[in-house]
C-alpha cells in the first residue's frame, strides 16, 4: 500500500453554511508537491436509512432535490447531529421523514461520494420492525412516502425520479443481504 502524500499546509478558500473549500498543499512519496482541493463537511456525518416495512418492502421518499431542481425518488436521510450516534440519528430521521421509528438498526456500510474533492461520508442504514412514530422535522413540505418491493428493483431503477446514487447503492445492499 502506498504511504499517503504529507500535508505541507492546509488553509480554508470559502466558506458556506454547510461547507468550506480547504486548499491541501501536500508532498507525495516521491517528492513531488501538488495542490489540491476537497469541500469538507461541517457536520458530524450523515445517515441514509432503508426502512423495511417486511420482508420485501422499503418505503421510499419524494421530496424536492434542489441540486437538480426536482422531486426525486430516494431513501429517508440526514445528518446526524453533535453528540448523536448514527442508529439514533437514523432513528430520528425515520421518524421525520416517513412516521415510523424502528426497533432494529444495523449498519450495512459507509459510502462516499466523490471522495477526491469531498469529505463527506455517509452511515448506511438497514431499518428493520418498524412502528408509526412521527416527530417534527425541517422539512419545508410533507414529504410522500411510497412503498416499493426489493423484487421490483430493476423497475425502479428506469424511472426518471430516482437516480440518487447512495440510495440505489444502498438497496441493492439491503436486498442481497435479505436476499429478496
Amino acid at each position: 500500500m502506498k504511504e499517503k502524500p504529507r500535508i505541507l499546509r492546509s488553509q480554508t478558500v470559502a466558506s458556506s453554511r454547510l461547507f468550506e473549500v480547504e486548499q491541501l498543499d501536500l508532498e507525495f512519496s516521491n517528492g513531488t508537491t501538488a495542490a489540491y482541493e476537497r469541500l469538507r463537511s461541517r457536520s458530524h456525518g450523515a445517515v441514509l436509512v432503508v426502512p423495511m416495512m417486511d420482508q420485501e418492502t422499503v418505503l421510499l421518499i419524494r421530496e424536492y432535490a434542489a441540486g437538480t431542481h426536482r422531486y426525486e425518488l430516494a431513501l429517508p436521510k440526514g445528518r446526524v447531529e453533535a453528540g448523536e450516534g448514527v442508529h439514533d440519528a437514523a432513528n430520528r430521521e425515520l421518524m421525520e421523514e416517513i412516521g415510523y421509528g424502528a426497533r432494529c438498526l444495523r449498519t450495512l456500510n459507509q459510502l462516499t461520494l466523490a471522495p477526491g474533492y469531498f469529505s463527506h461520508v455517509t452511515d448506511i442504514i438497514l431499518a428493520e420492525d418498524l412502528y408509526p412514530q412521527r416527530m417534527a422535522g425541517d422539512e419545508p413540505e410533507p414529504i410522500d412516502v411510497v412503498p416499493w418491493s426489493l423484487a421490483r428493483l430493476d423497475e425502479l431503477l428506469l424511472r426518471d425520479d430516482c437516480t440518487e446514487a447512495r440510495s440505489i447503492a444502498a438497496l441493492y445492499m439491503a436486498r442481497d443481504l435479505l436476499q429478496v
